[in-house]
């Protein structure tokens, strides 16, 4: 099992030696998010201060940026990095995409199929000197000259991987990515059930060997040196599935543990004013569904229990403003899992 950090995004100053503690530590790899800050920006930063760590944007929201621009930021960072890129996409919802970024909300799983096809056709063109000659349903690449064609790689092309909840967009990642990434909202059971069955749909119709496709998150980590650690990052991840919780899009994994009249209590919450209440509604049994708990002479087996035999790569950070602080003992064990 992989086992990732994320890199702080504030300052870009930070990032250097952030990357080389991380690195030094042992963890497999970073993650970049887009909340609120670029994705790409910290990536770049470490890909020129790192030698191994693989670097991920996970992710980067697709719609807002054309496959193009994506294709491009992707090329020069897996150059710059020496082939260690990984671009992680993400639809986001449809009020993000209306209201936030301003762009047209359109048929979200198909559209991600033809973005991820797209960026691939462009890379093709860049690396064969064939003509750019994609057309689908929502992207159209038939323009590709010389003087806006990259320098070749040296390394092979990066992969690229996608946020996926639910069906359809499951089975888009299976079709189309080498991995998925996965909602931190998430339990073991609703992975088991509802989760790995999409993704076996993609998968078959892909011909690609499940090996060969990477499973990343799906759940929180709380874990730190002593029990007051710990119970403060239950309290962080208490809150975090109650934001969650209150969009009706994530109340599927709520059903699966027949928790929907939560879900519908941190909704009413959500829109009167009540994110400061919505913690209190969400228990320890609850949270224990979504994370795997201990201090870190505990976290191992408690992450066996949760993630074991179903997820390739876990996050032992969930935000830039807490960075990961596991041993390097403990990390290999991880990593042993």
């Amino acid at each position: 099992m992989k086992v990732f950090a994320t890199l702080p995004q504030a300052d870009l100053n930070d990032v250097p030696e952030a990357i080389r503690r991380i690195e030094a530590d042992g963890y497999d790899g970073v993650v970049a998010l887009e909340n609120r800050h670029d994705p790409f920006l910290p990536l770049a930063v470490a890909a020129i201060h790192s030698e191994r760590l693989e670097l991920a944007t996970g992710v980067a929201i697709a719609f807002p940026r054309s496959p193009m621009i994506a294709a491009n930021i992707a090329w020069d960072l897996q150059q710059a990095s020496s082939g260690r890129f990984e671009l992680g996409l993400g639809s986001q919802v449809r009020g993000h995409n209306e209201r936030r970024f301003s762009v047209k909300w359109l048929s979200p799983a198909p559209r991600m199929r033809e973005y991820v096809e797209s960026v691939r056709a462009i890379w093709h063109t860049w690396s064969t000197g064939q003509p750019l000659n994609y057309e689908g349903d929502f992207y159209n690449f038939t323009l590709m000259t010389p003087n806006f064609t990259p320098e070749p790689l040296t390394v092979p092309l990066p992969k690229i991987t996608m946020a996926a909840v639910g069906p359809m967009m499951l089975r888009t990642a299976g079709r189309v990515c080498d991995g998925v990434r996965l909602h931190a909202f998430c339990t073991r059971s609703y992975l088991e059930e509802k989760i790995l069955p999409e993704l076996d749909i993609g998968l078959n119709e892909n011909s690609l060997p499940r090996d060969q496709f990477e499973i990343s998150g799906g759940g929180f980590l709380c874990t730190g040196p002593n029990d007051q650690s710990v119970e403060e990052m239950l309290d962080w991840v208490r809150y975090r599935i109650g934001f969650y919780g209150s969009t009706k899009a994530y109340w599927p994994v709520l059903e699966q543990h027949d928790l929907l009249d939560l879900g519908q209590e941190l909704n009413y919450l959500s829109k009167n004013d009540g994110w400061s209440k919505m913690a209190s509604l969400v228990t320890d049994e609850v949270v224990r569904h979504f994370a795997a708990v201990g201090r870190h002479d505990e976290i191992v087996k408690a992450i066996t229990e949760r993630f074991g035999g179903l997820t390739d790569a876990i996050g032992a950070s969930a935000s830039p403003e807490i960075p990961a602080d596991l041993p390097p003992d403990v990390i290999q064990d991880i990593q042993a899992i």
